[in-house]
C-alpha cells in the first residue's frame, strides 16, 4: 500500500483550509504506486488528490514537476492539474513531508492490453513530446545510461541469487550499451515511465496521464522504447508486434521520427529494459518480504532486453525507413 506517512485529521482540515477547496468529507489512501504517499481526498467541492512526496523524491524537483503539470494541461494534455492555495502557492508541507493537491482524473488504467489502448498510448505520448518541447524548465534524467553501473554494482555480487550468472550476463550486456549508446537524437521532456497504470481510460480512449514524478529531459526515442516494454510484450513473454505497429504508427502521426530515431529504436529498447531490470534486481534484493510493497520480477526485464538484443532493425517493431 503506498501510504507510507499518516495524516492527522486535524493536520488535513488546518492543511485544506488553506485552498479553499471546501470543507474536508473524506481521505482515503490509494493502494497503487511505489514512490510517495497518496489519498483520494473529497470535500464540499469535488474530489482531489493528496500527495505527500516521500524521501525518494528530491524537493528541489518538485517545482519542476509541477511547473511541468501546468504547462502541459494548458496545452490540452490530460494530466492533474496542481490546485493552489488562497496564497498562490501549490506546494505546502503535511505531517513533514512536502505535499501538494492536484485535480482528480476519472477512468481506470487497462488490466488487460489491447491494440486499441497501444493506439492511443502513441498518439497521447507524441502530444505530450510535442506539448512540452517549448516547456523552459529541464531537469536531468537520474536514471539514464551513466547512472546505470553504479546501480548495478550495488547488486552485482547477490544478482545470481536471482539467475544462475545473471551478474556475469548484466555485465556483458551494460558493456554493449556502454560503447553503443546513441548520441544526439532529439530531446526534450519525457515522462520516462509511462506504463499501465500511468494512463487512464474511459469509454476505450485515453482519458489521462499521471505519475510525472520520473519526468527529465532526455531522448524522446527513449520514451517510445520504455512504451514499447510496458506495452508491447504479452504476459508469457512474446512480443506483440500488432500493438507496436499501432502504438508507434499513431505516434508518427503526431510527431515524425527521424531516420535516426528508429534505427536507433532496438538499442534504445534494449536500454529501457536494463534501467527497470536494475530497479527491480535491487528492489528485489532489497525489500523486505514483510514489506508492504509488493516486489516486481526483474527477470521480466531480463527477457525482454534479450528479445531487443535479437532485433535488427524496426522492421521488428512494424516498423519500415
Amino acid at each position: 500500500m503506498a501510504v507510507y506517512t499518516e495524516v492527522s485529521d486535524e493536520g488535513l482540515i488546518a492543511f485544506v483550509a488553506d485552498y479553499g477547496i471546501g470543507e474536508v468529507l473524506s481521505c482515503k489512501g490509494i493502494a497503487e504506486g511505489v514512490e510517495n504517499s497518496n489519498f483520494l481526498l473529497t470535500t464540499s467541492s469535488g474530489l482531489f488528490i493528496l500527495t505527500l512526496y516521500e524521501k525518494r523524491v528530491n524537493p528541489a524537483d518538485l517545482p519542476f514537476f509541477l511547473g511541468l503539470l501546468d504547462h502541459l494541461a494548458a496545452s490540452g494534455v490530460p494530466c492533474p492539474v496542481p490546485v493552489r492555495g488562497r496564497d498562490g502557492q501549490a506546494l505546502r508541507r503535511l505531517s513533514g513531508r512536502p505535499a501538494v493537491i492536484v485535480s482528480f482524473l476519472a477512468g481506470m488504467w487497462p488490466r488487460r492490453i489491447t491494440p486499441e489502448h497501444c493506439a492511443d498510448v502513441g498518439r497521447g505520448l507524441a502530444e505530450f513530446h510535442v506539448a512540452g518541447s517549448d516547456f523552459e524548465m529541464t531537469r536531468k534524467n537520474d536514471l539514464s545510461l551513466p547512472d546505470w553501473r553504479p546501480l548495478f554494482e550495488r547488486s552485482h555480487d547477490r544478482a545470481d541469487e536471482v539467475m544462475s550468472g545473471l551478474g556475469d550476463k548484466l555485465e556483458m550486456e551494460l558493456v554493449g550499451l556502454e560503447t553503443g549508446w546513441p548520441e544526439d537524437l532529439p530531446s526534450g521532456v519525457i515522462h520516462a515511465d509511462l506504463f499501465p497504470d500511468n494512463v487512464f481510460f474511459r469509454g476505450g480512449h485515453l482519458s489521462g496521464i499521471i505519475d510525472f514524478y520520473f519526468a527529465c529531459t532526455d531522448a524522446y526515442a527513449y520514451d517510445i522504447a520504455i512504451c514499447l516494454n510496458a506495452w508491447c510484450f504479452e504476459v508469457d513473454g512474446s512480443f506483440n508486434i500488432t500493438k507496436a505497429r499501432r502504438m508507434l504508427g499513431n505516434y508518427r502521426k503526431v510527431r515524425e521520427l527521424t531516420d535516426a530515431e528508429l534505427m536507433a529504436l532496438p538499442v534504445l529498447a534494449k536500454g529501457a529494459a536494463m534501467r527497470f531490470l536494475l530497479t527491480r534486481l535491487y528492489d528485489w534484493l532489497n525489500t523486505p518480504v514483510d514489506a508492504l510493497v509488493t516486489r516486481k520480477d526483474p527477470l521480466e526485464y531480463w527477457r525482454k532486453l534479450r528479445f531487443h538484443g535479437r532485433v535488427e532493425g524496426p522492421g521488428a517493431y512494424g516498423l519500415e525507413l
